[in-house]
């Protein structure tokens, strides 16, 4: 007798819609929708509550997963039907490990091999430590737990499992780590970043041993065929795959877009090596992660690669991971003491064989005892890549459901402390001081000093007139008279991209571009590089890599310890085809703003209208008309001072207008309030003095005009502004003590000031590129627009993005 088997029809793909009775639930692909946006909303949500603890993005991830789980609100069997059908959970897992095939992918680019063959034997020594001793508690924990919640697991496959889970250290979440507690290029993130890379190929290796353990009932045998199988695998990659990309590599050039045949080829080749290692019986994210590891990431290819996959693969794809291990997650299972005292002694083992081996060998390597603490807890963050241990564990039911629980607990907890334990017990000297930091400003004594400037620029776009400016501000007196540090401002993100801007970190303090090694490959350097070799500047080409929320802190810093005399930073807007200054991006206003609140010198915001044109202008073309607009006070007098320097250059032609206001007739009332009587004083006092000795150094320099222009409102200083139209550059102070000044109409930019303001307004007609200076005053300065600038601003705390 023939027996019968009813089997659930499976889902089909789409509905027919409401009005037709269908329930959109029960289809595959609205249900995915739903799925999807839902893990957005709670994963995007907790990161948003998190980020005033500086924690990375991943944790957000993982507590979402959990929460949207058994643990919490799969609590309720409705939701859990409704959401999370089992009959969807293939669809979902699908889902969520193409993604999990190319974030590993990512993450095998984002290591970069070269510095980890060029790691000391220190660094060696201390990954090493970090990854024997965690691995042999791990392995002795696993008898603990094989007596008590594990009875009847696999032996072997249990063992070596556990091992990895507790000696693993998750190399992109220490990153992110890393650049939110700025210590990238500090000893310690250096060290902490190469032994990470090296536990992390390690414990991709030992995992491809424990999944070759795992689930082969059959024979011993079956698990040394897939062991050597994966091995003549990753041989035969080691061959094939470097000089083919290397050659993909030499055809794509910097500047020029990417064919789209190599980047689907190469997204088809990490798909084939994924199928290849799943039907070897390893993991398919084993062979995208080979594929990756061995891309050469150092090119325009690896660049333009990274940029089209991040995106959808970390904000769509991987955040199904999350989820699809949170169902597997069902902190319920964790009662009773014996179960709660198994997670407190799995979290002391795994953070003491962790922190403990890492810090005894950085000790005996000489390290400081803090930086020795400091690694330990660096080295103890787990992250994504112990979930995917975890949940390959899971899958091969290595790993029960009260162990696996156990142990994601286990992982969240280790990452979420280490932010808070770096802080607390790291405090990286400040090199430098404000007793030996002496000329913080333009203007001094001793004009024959050596002038030092941070200029600052977001891309290709600021580099030309920023160039024609520095050519502009280097005097003809001598070879050492100007100095100039050009930093270039990258945002660092939870994206694999700003991994790759890391490794072109140069190790010095801050992050610094590596002119020996990638100087052949980025045009940036290459046009400070020329620059430098045509004129008579010293100019060293720099990067920060940090969040839009912090990267200011960066370039004060930078500015107190190479003892600038002014930052200079661009605009936020840029110009159009038309003329028009149209936004590039509001983060670039907030960090103009927190600069100019924090910096330790005198500031310059540069509005550029394309000075000297989109390419760089030589000394002996040079031929601009510049102007100084003052009014008076401390800001417009460092605008004087800068214009004296630029008056040396023999093609600069320097108009100086002094605007004086013309005293109120007999009966008439004018009323601006600029402070205290004693103080305005003192500043008219200050002003003369110094434009009498500006006057006396001038008086025999046919290439300086000093005009005085007396004025009795707002309209007519604007009219005589309109006349000197045709300048090439502007130079004006940002806070102008003036009652017409201050009568100009309010600017839409109130940290450029009433007069920078105007100029830069779209109702001003101009081709003129403006700098706005702000002097540093140790004192306070005189009048303040950070009042108006906060209507305008939204208050941001500095924090994590």
């Amino acid at each position: 007798m023939w027996g019968i088997v009813y089997r659930k029809a499976p889902m089909k793909v789409t509905s027919n819609g409401v009005f037709q009775g269908d329930d959109p639930l029960d289809f595959a692909l609205p249900l995915a929708i739903l799925q999807i946006c839902l893990v957005l909303v709670v994963s995007r949500g907790l990161a948003y509550l998190l980020k005033p603890l500086r924690q990375p993005r991943v944790i957000a991830e993982i507590i979402g997963g959990i929460l949207l789980g058994p643990s919490a609100l799969g609590r309720n069997e409705s939701y859990m039907k409704a959401v999370f059908p089992p009959r969807s959970l293939t669809v979902l897992d699908t889902l969520a490990n193409i993604g999990l095939i190319f974030f590993l992918f990512l993450a095998g680019l984002e290591l970069d091999l070269k510095s980890v063959r060029q790691s000391g034997k220190r660094v060696i020594a201390i990954a090493m430590a970090g990854i024997n001793l965690p691995f042999a508690i791990g392995i002795g924990s696993s008898f603990v737990l094989k007596q008590s919640i594990a009875k009847g697991s696999d032996n072997a496959a249990f063992l070596v499992f556990m091992g990895v889970a507790l000696s693993i250290t998750a190399f992109p979440v220490l990153a992110r780590i890393l650049a939110e507690l700025k210590l990238l290029t500090t000893n310690v993130g250096r060290t902490a970043m190469s032994a990470a890379a090296i536990n992390d190929i390690a414990a991709w290796i030992l995992l491809a041993l424990a999944v070759a353990l795992s689930g082969h009932e059959r024979s011993p045998l079956v698990s040394l065929w897939v062991f050597l199988a994966g091995c003549g695998f990753v041989i035969c990659a080691i061959i094939i795959v470097p000089p083919i990309f290397k050659w993909v590599s030499q055809r794509c050039h910097e500047g020029e877009p990417v064919e789209e045949i190599y980047i689907c080829g190469t997204l088809a080749a990490v798909l084939a090596a994924g199928f290849v290692t799943d039907a070897i019986g390893i993991h398919a994210m084993f062979g995208a992660f080979v594929v990756g590891i061995l891309l050469p990431n150092d090119g325009p290819f690896a660049s333009a690669l990274v940029e089209k996959v991040e995106d959808l693969v970390s904000g769509l794809f991987l955040p199904l991971y999350f989820v699809s291990s949170g169902l597997k997650t069902n902190v319920a299972t964790i009662k009773g003491l014996q179960s709660w005292g198994l997670l407190a002694f799995v979290i002391f083992t795994a953070s003491f064989g962790k922190i403990l081996g890492t810090f005894v060998v950085s000790l005996l390597c000489k390290v400081p005892l803090n930086e020795a603490l400091v690694l330990g807890f660096l080295m103890n963050c787990k992250g994504l890549v112990e979930l995917i241990v975890l949940n390959i564990g899971k899958d091969r039911k290595v790993l029960n459901d009260q162990t696996f629980a156990i142990m994601v607990l286990m992982a969240v907890f280790t990452t979420f402390v280490t932010t808070p334990l770096v802080m607390a017990v790291y405090k990286p000297a400040r090199k430098g001081g404000i007793a030996d930091y002496k000329h913080r400003t333009i203007g001094r004594k001793n004009a024959n000093s050596q002038l030092r400037i941070l200029a600052c620029f977001h891309g290709a776009r600021n580099i030309p007139s920023m160039i024609n400016l520095i050519e502009a501000s280097r005097g003809i007196q001598k070879r050492d008279d100007l100095c100039v540090y050009a930093m270039h401002l990258k945002e660092f993100s939870e994206r694999s991209s700003s991994i790759l801007m890391v490794h072109k970190a140069r190790r010095n303090g801050l992050p610094f571009w590596n002119k020996a090694s990638h100087s052949h490959s980025n045009h940036v350097i290459v046009a400070f590089e020329a620059y430098r070799q045509l004129s008579q500047v010293s100019i060293r080409p720099m990067t920060a890599i940090s969040s839009m929320n912090s990267i200011h802190e960066d370039i004060c810093a930078t500015a107190e310890r190479k003892e600038a005399a002014v930052i200079i930073l661009p605009f936020h807007k840029h110009q159009s085809l038309d003329g028009s200054l149209n936004i590039t991006r509001n983060d670039f206003r907030w960090v103009n703003k927190r600069v100019l609140e924090h910096a330790p010198c005198s500031v310059g915001i540069f509005v550029d209208r394309g000075l000297g044109g989109t390419s760089h202008v030589s000394a002996s073309n040079v031929s601009y008309r510049v102007t100084v607009l003052f009014f008076g006070g401390g800001d417009d007098r460092e605008a004087l001072a800068y214009g004296g320097r630029m008056a040396e250059h023999p093609g600069i032609r320097l108009l100086v207008i002094r605007f004086v206001v013309e005293p109120p007739k007999e009966g008439e009332i004018l009323r601006v309030d600029v402070g205290d009587s004693s103080s305005s004083t003192k500043l008219i006092s200050q002003d003369e003095e110094f434009l009498d000795e500006f006057k006396v150094k001038t008086a025999n320099d046919d290439s300086i005009n000093y005009e005085e222009r007396i004025v009795k409102n707002a309209a007519e200083t604007v009219a005589i502004i309109r006349e000197v139209n045709g300048s090439s550059l502007f130079l004006v102070g940002s806070r102008p003590v003036s009652e017409v000044a201050c009568a100009l109409k309010s600017s839409e930019c109130p940290e450029l000031g009433p007069v920078g303001g105007l100029l830069a307004s779209q109702d001003y007609p101009t081709t003129a590129s403006v700098l706005v200076l702000q002097q540093y005053n140790n004192d306070g300065a005189p009048i303040n627009f950070t009042p108006e600038l906060e209507e305008h601003l939204p208050d941001q705390d500095s924090g994590s993005v």
